[in-house]
């Protein structure tokens, strides 16, 4: 069974408490500019496709995808550090550390997606970390849900909004964008980690 959130409950960028430390925030309309650009990505980031080993064969991941460190190196578009630097601005206290990387996917319509999976490689496994979300184009339905089966939240992402998932919800939640038969336009999802979180 799953819960559909009101955008009620996220007015004001209100944060939702899920239980053993892990909360999520969302901040419609957080990024003014989302319009141009999502144009400017679409050309500018160096999309690449991905295969990855499930079972016994190799298959496509059903993104395109793109990564980038953020400090003390190029990046293709100088908004990655302006909109990273305004996430520090906001997060980095309590966070206590800044956004180093951006990882961006290309979800290029409603057959593209991501499987249920918390950023559990490197530091996050084990501590509370953030993970800082910015979505562009298309809205798609941001899935989450208590690691081990619970009741699943299922928020709308929008253009321009900003999806923080903190504490410990990399452990002890999943998330997931699942595939929709709609028919849907191209999304991009910029998501800004510290060092050594993916």
């Amino acid at each position: 069974m799953e819960l559909a959130l009101q955008g009620s409950l996220f007015e004001h960028a209100e944060r939702r408490r899920l239980g053993s430390g892990a909360w999520v925030e969302l901040r419609s309309g957080w990024l003014p500019d989302a319009d141009s650009l999502f144009e400017e990505l679409m050309d500018a980031i160096p999309w690449r496709a991905e295969q990855r080993e499930m079972y016994d064969r190799v298959v496509d991941v059903p993104r395109l995808v793109s990564f980038h460190h953020l400090v003390n190196e190029p990046v293709p578009h100088p908004r990655l550090k302006q909109i990273r630097r305004r996430l520090n601005d906001t997060y980095g206290g309590e966070l206590g550390e800044p956004f180093t990387t951006a990882g961006l996917c290309l979800y290029r319509d409603g057959n593209d997606s991501v499987a249920w999976h918390g950023d559990t490689i490197g530091r996050s496994r084990d501590q509370d970390t953030m993970v800082a979300i910015v979505g562009l184009g298309a809205t798609r339905v941001f899935a989450l849900r208590p690691r081990g089966g619970g009741h699943a939240l299922r928020l709308q992402h929008r253009h321009g909004d900003l999806l923080v998932m903190g504490g410990s919800c990399q452990r002890t939640w999943e998330h997931s964008i699942p595939k929709t038969s709609r028919l849907i336009g191209p999304r991009i999802s910029i998501q800004f980690r510290p060092h050594d979180v993916r």
